[in-house]
């Protein structure tokens, strides 16, 4: 019986274990094997488009990961292997892409929406104040009369105040 709860304990304890998509490489140090790391969760997976490449198990974020370990490898910078990604796949495999022309919207467009939405809440609520602020004046004698005579046979006293 213990040996049956060992083996099911193993068991889990293997599967909690297989969630992380980045699969052991061999590095020459410990400060390469971070930088491979910290690269990995820092680009977007372009398949998976919300997962970083560290998350994803899709056959384009394993190859990115292999592309990362070979330019570690060769010793390029972090700032190299960005800038290869971004020449490969565009700004979209960054989390956190820069201004530019292209991204523009991307940066600025929520906070317009946003600005937009509260203008035009102001400017239906100062028209609704405006309007209920706004009463006709009663007619005068002359304007009483007047429509009295355009429609006809009316009794001229309808609508003064008594």
């Amino acid at each position: 019986m213990k040996r049956a709860f060992a083996v099911i304990a193993l068991a889990l304890g293997m599967h909690s274990g297989s969630h992380a998509a980045i699969d052991p490489r061999d590095f020459a140090n410990d400060s390469q094997r971070e930088r491979y790391h910290e690269l990995a969760v820092e680009l977007r997976c372009p398949k998976c488009q919300n997962q970083s490449i560290a998350e994803s198990d899709s056959p384009i974020a394993i190859d990115l990961r292999g592309q990362i370990h070979r330019m570690l490898r060769e010793g390029r910078s972090d700032d190299q292997i960005i800038n290869f990604m971004v020449a490969r796949y565009g700004d979209f495999v960054l989390y956190d892409p820069p201004l530019s022309s292209r991204t523009a919207l991307l940066w600025f467009g929520p906070a317009a929406l946003l600005l937009a939405g509260g203008a035009i809440v102001a400017v239906i609520v100062a028209s609704r104040r405006l309007s209920r602020h706004t009463t006709a004046s009663p007619l005068s004698d002359g304007e009483q009369r007047r429509l009295a005579g355009l429609l006809g046979d009316a009794d001229p006293s309808i609508g003064q105040d008594t």
